[in-house]
């Protein structure tokens, strides 16, 4: 496979569409068809301690075609971020196009996407007492302080969104100007360098809704309770550690804790993915380029058709 395109920049696919869409099982069906290097761009599945929980590839299939930027990052670790990931998946892409290998970019975190793509806002370093500060008050608080200090940030996000509603605050504290104003200028993304190749799944929502009803209770049996148990058993877990508010750990840590049953914890957990999942759809409906494919099929992707939407001329 000629991985570059007539403009001589390397072809980057990227498969994007919220939790449960297929985009695993496409990216692993187009890798072993064209050559490819699978890269995740899904917040979850970058921790070590979430295989099950996160729906990341298992050991068989990551031994099919190669795959990076999976569970390489430990639990206790506060300071992952979109910048983070955004540096590590421009070497990713670079190695893979470097062995020859089709770079397909994979997950359903937007945030991840667009820093990677159009770059990050240069926002300094935060004061560390600011961040602790800030980093110390309840969500309740920390929202209060932002709808006075920058009510534009305020007015975009939900009161109960503790990390970025600490973020915008810890930037206006810390640099005396609001998020927003630092996000007119971007740096650093790689839009300019590569020839990216991008679909969008947005199946059916009844099929997806239906299809994360059943896939809890699989990862429950599958291994998910015991990830979760020894992810609480750490003693050098932060209490702010954002692996602690995945998708699934609050729910079966009350399990474990004899605060609820397997049924509510299931019940619950379901919920809470999809509603995930609908933030998600309303993102990648509506914040991609127009140019992204958009494909509502809600199964059974045609791998060939897909070879031709991403990665030929």
């Amino acid at each position: 496979m000629n991985i570059r395109a007539i403009s001589g920049r390397p072809r980057v696919a990227l498969i994007a569409g919220p939790t449960a869409s297929g985009k695993s099982a496409l990216a692993l069906a187009l890798a072993e068809r064209t050559g490819g290097t699978i890269i995740n761009a899904d917040s979850a599945q970058v921790y070590a301690d979430l295989r099950v929980l996160s729906a990341r590839p298992t050991p068989e299939e990551e031994a099919r075609t190669p795959h990076r930027l999976f569970g390489h990052v430990d639990g206790a670790d506060t300071g992952y971020s979109a910048a983070r990931w955004a540096m590590e998946a421009k070497a990713a892409i670079a190695d893979a196009v470097e062995a020859g290998n089709v770079p397909i970019l994979v997950g359903g975190t937007g945030l991840y996407m667009r820093t990677l793509i159009d770059g990050i806002a240069p926002v300094p370093p935060i004061d560390p007492t600011v961040r602790a500060q800030v980093r110390a008050l309840p969500v309740a608080a920390a929202f209060d302080a932002l709808t006075r200090e920058d009510k534009v940030a305020a007015a975009r996000l939900s009161p109960a969104d503790t990390a970025r509603v600490a973020r915008a605050l810890e930037v206006v504290r810390s640099t005396g100007k609001p998020l927003s104003e630092w996000q007119v200028s971007r740096d650093g993304g790689i839009a300019g360098d590569i020839d990216l190749r991008a679909v969008i799944l947005l199946p059916d929502r009844a099929w997806l809704f239906n299809r994360i009803d059943r896939r809890f209770g699989a990862m429950m049996d599958e291994g998910a309770i015991d990830e979760v148990r020894a992810l609480t058993a750490r003693t050098d877990l932060p209490a702010d550690a954002p692996i602690r508010r995945a998708i699934g750990v609050p729910e079966i840590a009350a399990l474990l804790a004899g605060e609820t049953d397997r049924h509510a914890a299931i019940a619950c957990a379901a919920i809470a993915t999809r509603q995930y999942a609908k933030r998600q759809y309303t993102w990648f409906r509506n914040q991609p380029p127009p140019e992204w494919s958009r494909i509502l099929e809600s199964q059974n992707y045609d791998i060939i058709a897909m070879t031709d939407i991403l990665l030929h001329d």
